[in-house]
């Protein structure tokens, strides 16, 4: 095949996110890296570091030469690994970060609360709640302090998520098996073997975990029979509450009242569902696929790195920054990683069939 050809195949199955076809292919593998190194900085440093020289000047041409030099070349595979291999290629590595501070720094946020929603970017949210909602200026006056709020919780948590998600991917990164895409490709974090990965740090998902939850209370929600236990209990509470504070209200009075028969039940149930999911989660991972964001939509093969407090799911979010804890399930994930353990995932999104290759680590409080 004409390496121009090859380079520009690569480029459409890249951009219609077809990324299953780069899967253990040498010359897509290849393409994949050279991209990760394209932009400026990082791909000057590795035209000097290997005595290679280009005629382009500009970004896109320079990537093109180089894929085309470097597919044909014997020993091109381990030049790229090496170069992707060290940390000082990485990203971040250029603003100084000190992983020690920032580990500390990420227990001063005590709080996880979303500025606007988690459907729409924050500027949507501000459009619509404030911008075409509210016709008189004094009114639009009287929010200010709402939106400052919301502002500052969008920032406060997109920081958080940000650098935990760095800090994670530090972690794999460090792996003997794993070679970095130095922060540089959407959609591939890091390379496993002869897979690009895209890694999720997430938590267990409440919708299908209310969906499953209902095999367990007779095909009802599980908030459905907790408000019922609430009523067999004399338990007054604020109905006109959102679900959570209501869920929250009668839990705590439950707590308070010393009924950990009903607390335990629902904890009970609730880690019924992780474990089914932990034992067969392909059923997971094609409903993480199919009902991603179209915003945030990506076929990429991913890893899902699912946090779980058994005691209080709401908090699952502060394990994000628990990395003696993460840290121990990843490396021994990767120790045991092998051709055959992802998963192939076959999923629709908006009415078109995609293929990934997935894999779930849980990490569970």
């Amino acid at each position: 095949m004409d390496n121009k050809v090859s380079f520009a195949k690569w480029d459409k199955l890249f951009r219609s996110q077809q990324l299953s076809q780069f899967n253990g292919n040498a010359q897509g593998l290849c393409w994949l890296k050279v991209k990760a190194i394209s932009r400026g900085r990082l791909m000057d440093k590795f035209l000097n570091e290997n005595k290679i020289s280009l005629k382009a000047t500009k970004t896109g041409e320079r990537f093109i030469e180089l894929y085309d030099y470097l597919v044909q070349k014997d020993g091109a595979e381990e030049m790229l690994n090496s170069f992707l291999r060290n940390s000082e290629n990485e990203l971040y590595n250029t603003i100084g970060v000190n992983e020690r501070q920032l580990k500390s720094d990420l227990y001063k946020i005590t709080s996880y609360k979303w500025g606007g929603d988690q459907n729409n970017s924050l500027d949507r949210f501000f459009v619509s709640h404030y911008v075409k909602a509210i016709s008189k200026y004094d009114e639009q006056t009287s929010k200010r302090n709402e939106i400052c709020v919301n502002s500052w919780n969008y920032v406060e948590n997109s920081w958080y998520n940000n650098w935990t998600s760095f800090l994670t991917e530090s972690i794999f990164k460090k792996h003997s098996k794993v070679i970095s895409a130095c922060g540089e490709i959407k959609s591939v974090d890091f390379f496993i073997s002869q897979y690009p990965i895209d890694l999720k740090v997430t938590y267990f998902p409440k919708k299908f975990m209310d969906g499953k939850l209902k095999a367990y209370y007779n095909g009802k929600m599980e908030f459905t029979w907790l408000k019922k236990k609430a009523k067999e209990n004399g338990i007054v509470f604020d109905r006109n509450a959102t679900e959570a504070q209501q869920i929250y209200e009668i839990t705590q009075k439950f707590s308070e009242l010393g009924h950990d028969d009903v607390l335990k039940e629902i904890k009970k149930n609730r880690m019924s569902v992780v474990n089914e999911a932990m034992n067969n989660p392909s059923e997971l991972m094609k409903w993480l696929y199919e009902k991603q964001g179209t915003m945030r939509f990506g076929a990429e093969n991913r890893l899902f790195l699912i946090l779980v407090d058994s005691d209080d799911m709401d908090n699952s979010w502060k394990l994000k920054r628990s990395f003696q804890l993460i840290e121990p399930k990843v490396n021994s994930y990767l120790d045991n990683f092998n051709d055959n353990t992802l998963q192939e995932i076959h999923f629709v999104y908006n009415k078109q069939k995609f293929t990934a290759k997935a894999d779930t680590i849980f990490v569970i409080k």
